[in-house]
């Protein structure tokens, strides 16, 4: 015996026979869906209901009906199917899909033709070849020796003989049918996947001289489920739902480094249609979703909607710093109807332009909004400040009595910019520690427990001081 190695650098398909069931349906033409009429809804995390209506043709009695081109992430426990004068007996999902690995791994204990070409002269040889381990390289015995087939670009082939009935060319539901007359009649499927998820993206083009911003949002949708869902009725769906889904797979929007923050929760009731506790943005028309694809849909387009920059800074728990530190960039809006946006906004990405001395539009930044109601007010900070910094300074910390300390905080502002600005200065970590504020140069407020907030001017090409006492526990 010996042994030989062979590379295999493609592994072609050919001399298929029988096993219609791994097929395309029959009536199917190969390459064309077999779904019917398709609605999804998709939601934000993660999760989206798949309804297909197809004419199916029955027998009578119990009968096997197949439905190709389903989700290849579907969730085989959610599946429905309504069909009149028939009942389901049995259903199995079919992911195991035809591939030349999955062929070959098939093949093991089963019986190939090996197809040789000469490179020099290109003449063809053929060998019966038993597959006997496919584990990081394929082994095969042929007669009395033993090779292996790698893949190092020699003209090597495999012909199967059969494709096995657990492989098909796409993904395939199973059902097993008790049907109580014979014809034909629409059946609707319907089933959750996962691999479907949108965000919505944000354009904010901002004019600060005129404290106008104009917001142009985009549906980001994007499809890893394996299969494309044709000509289908799309509609998003804003908001989490609960799903106890063990696994979680697909797209999932990753938010950055620092959220912006809903300073009010607004009060309006958005011009929307609602599904419960959740806002419905279908697309306008039918779109097809292909797999592996991102589609973005213009979902609003507002000009001129009030708007205002500003900074804020926020120390953490009585902390003191050795140099000067950036406050943030912050701009202010509400989607109120008053102040021009007038709608809810789905959770994403707000990307912010400014117009530079040529007209030219200018990133300057971007952070990620929560779903916010209508009637919101919202700071999204975009960066951190060139010409703006806060140096907080601890002056002083007293034991007063057991636990009991006091501590003096000195804030300095300085702003280098050639026109004046507001900064919110924010003493942060108040809530842990029984805190009062029993001393301070500017007046305070105190919107929760955990802070105080102060909002300093700062001249142009000047500094301010803002100091505080404050009495806590530790």
């Amino acid at each position: 015996m010996r042994t030989a190695i062979i590379g295999l650098a493609a592994l072609g398909l050919s001399g298929a026979a029988p096993a219609q069931d791994a097929l395309p349906q029959a009536g199917v033409p190969a390459g064309r869906s077999a779904q019917g009429d398709v609605s999804a809804t998709i939601y934000t995390n993660d999760i989206a209901l798949i309804q297909d209506v197809r004419q199916l043709t029955l027998g009578r009695g119990q009968v096997r009906q197949d439905f190709p081109d389903v989700s290849a992430s579907i969730r085989p426990e959610t599946v429905s199917l309504g069909v009149a004068d028939a009942a389901i007996v049995e259903q199995n999902f079919d992911y195991d899909l035809l591939s030349p690995s999955s062929l070959m791994e098939k093949a093991v204990g089963e019986t190939i033709t090996l197809l040789r070409t000469n490179p020099a002269t290109g003449a063809e040889t053929r060998e019966r070849a038993k597959v006997l381990a496919v584990n990081g390289g394929v082994v095969l015995q042929i007669g009395d020796r033993i090779e292996v087939l790698r893949d190092d670009g020699l003209p090597v082939r495999a012909i199967f003989d059969r494709v096995p009935a657990s492989l098909r060319a796409r993904p395939t539901l199973s059902v097993t049918l008790d049907s109580s007359r014979a014809g034909t009649r629409p059946a609707t499927l319907s089933y959750l996947s996962r691999g479907l998820g949108w965000s919505a993206d944000y354009v904010a083009l901002f004019d600060d001289k005129s404290g106008k911003v104009d917001v142009q949002g985009w549906v980001t949708l994007k499809n890893t489920s394996g299969t494309t869902f044709d000509n289908a009725r799309t509609l998003l769906v804003a908001g989490e739902v609960a799903s106890d889904d063990g696994e979680q797979t697909g797209y999932r929007p990753r938010p950055p480094r620092r959220l912006g923050r809903t300073v009010r929760a607004g009060t309006e009731s958005a011009n929307r249609e609602q599904l419960g506790d959740f806002y419905l943005y279908p697309l306008p028309g039918r779109t097809t979703i292909a797999d592996k694809q991102t589609k973005q849909v213009s979902f609003l387009d507002v000009k001129g909607a009030a708007a205002r920059s500003g900074y804020r800074f926020e120390n953490g728990w009585l902390g003191t710093a050795d140099e000067p530190r950036s406050a943030a960039s912050v701009l202010r809006f509400s989607n109120s109807g008053a102040a021009g946006l007038g709608d809810a906004l789905p959770a994403g990405t707000v990307r912010v332009y400014v117009r530079d001395a040529r007209g030219q539009p200018q990133f300057t930044g971007e952070n990620r909004i929560d779903h916010t109601p209508q009637g919101s007010e919202i700071a999204l900070a975009t960066g951190d400040a060139f010409d703006v910094k806060v140096q907080p300074v601890v002056v002083s910390r007293t034991r007063m009595s057991g636990d009991r300390w006091r501590t003096a905080m000195r804030y300095t502002l300085t702003n280098a910019r050639a026109v004046p600005v507001t900064v919110e200065l924010v003493q942060g970590g108040l809530d842990w520690a029984d805190t009062r504020v029993v001393d301070e140069s500017r007046k305070s407020d105190r919107p929760e427990a955990g802070r105080a907030v102060w909002q300093v001017p700062v001249p142009a090409n000047g500094s301010a001081i803002v100091t505080a006492t404050f009495d806590t526990r530790y």
